[in-house]
């Protein structure tokens, strides 16, 4: 996750949550983002029995791990596995690199582990290693096709910075360097019918800028409308940043390719009074009533657009503040706070 970026998210449809004196249990559809950079989590066996326990039929792994995969076999929970940046560069520079890739991390576990999406790439459009997502997709999609395994798809997750301008939504716009791979990357989605994943955070903008930036938007609470841009009223931030995703899209000839909300959520603490378990549930149970709802965005209503909590646990070994504190649960498996 970018730290500092206000858009950088993931979902996928999350249905609903019921809490009973602290117990979260979620839908078929609601997914969390399993991160492991903590010292004191959970072994995976007893990860993937958490999320079953708790109704979540869907997680986003950020890279492939061995642990995670084998306890993933038959647990018919639907995966997104991520493809580290730090082996973009190798994977591009041939389909014999990829092939291997996908022997070593897909292939074992394709009878019993159900794969989405395989990301390739999170975050890195805009920036160095943006040239090589392209070369890889398609070099992975030649294998999924020739193995006749269409239900895989294949994609890249963007950051809110992807984006030189968000508002108004309708003025959104790809960077001039992120719109250099872009266009090529939509076509591919498009052909593919696979979405882009985006990582989308209110939070961050209302920490930024509290002033400018009201609460109620950015924690889906706001009863009237606090941004109009034409004919279009925004409730909320979240819709308004995926609008402005949408435009850009629209505007790189990518205005059939739908889009998942990768990560998305509110940390627990870390920034004072920012970032309480109060807050973070709100934003969490709102964001989950919404993404159910099925109403899509102002400008896209009606669209499916799935998504994924982050994220499953408190991690001690990322930086310092927000980032150690994103997790629905602590690393003892109890909930952090309520979702209801």
């Amino acid at each position: 996750m970018a730290p500092l970026h206000w858009v950088a998210i993931v979902l996928s449809f999350v249905a609903t949550i019921q809490n009973y004196a602290g117990h979260m249990e979620a839908s078929a559809d609601i997914g969390v983002c399993y991160g492991m950079l903590g010292s004191d989590l959970p072994s995976a066996p007893e990860v993937i029995s958490l999320y079953k326990q708790y109704g979540i039929e869907k997680m986003r792994l950020f890279e492939p791990n061995t642990a995670a995969l084998q306890a993933l076999k038959g647990s018919n929970i639907n995966i997104t596995l991520d493809i580290r940046n730090q082996d973009l560069a190798d994977l591009a520079a041939s389909q014999d690199a990829v092939n291997s890739w996908f022997n070593t991390n897909v292939e074992p576990y394709l009878n019993g582990v159900n794969f989405n999406f395989i990301a390739v790439g999170n975050e890195v459009i805009p920036g160095s290693l943006g040239g090589y997502v392209l070369p890889v997709m398609n070099y992975l999609q030649k294998i999924l096709d020739d193995k006749n395994l269409h239900g895989i798809k294949v994609t890249t997750v963007l950051p809110g910075n992807a984006l030189q301008s968000s508002y108004p939504p309708s003025s959104g716009a790809f960077t001039s360097e992120a719109s250099s791979v872009m266009s090529g990357i939509l076509s591919f989605l498009s052909a593919k019918r696979s979405p882009l994943m985006i990582n989308v955070y209110p939070y961050f903008a209302y920490a930024s800028d509290p002033t400018d930036v009201r609460l109620d938007y950015a924690q889906f609470t706001a009863t009237s409308a606090v941004v109009r841009d034409g004919s279009l009223s925004y409730y909320n931030l979240f819709d308004a940043m995926v609008d402005a995703f949408f435009a850009a899209m629209e505007k790189a000839g990518g205005g059939d390719v739908g889009v998942v909300v990768s990560e998305s959520g509110w940390p627990s603490d870390g920034n004072g009074n920012f970032t309480t378990p109060k807050l973070a549930g709100t934003y969490n149970r709102h964001f989950v009533k919404h993404i159910t709802s099925k109403v899509g965005t102002p400008k896209k209503p009606g669209a499916y657009i799935e998504g994924y909590i982050f994220a499953m646990f408190n991690e001690n070994q990322k930086p310092s503040g927000v980032e150690q504190h994103w997790g629905l649960f602590y690393p003892n498996k109890q909930p952090v706070y309520p979702v209801f």
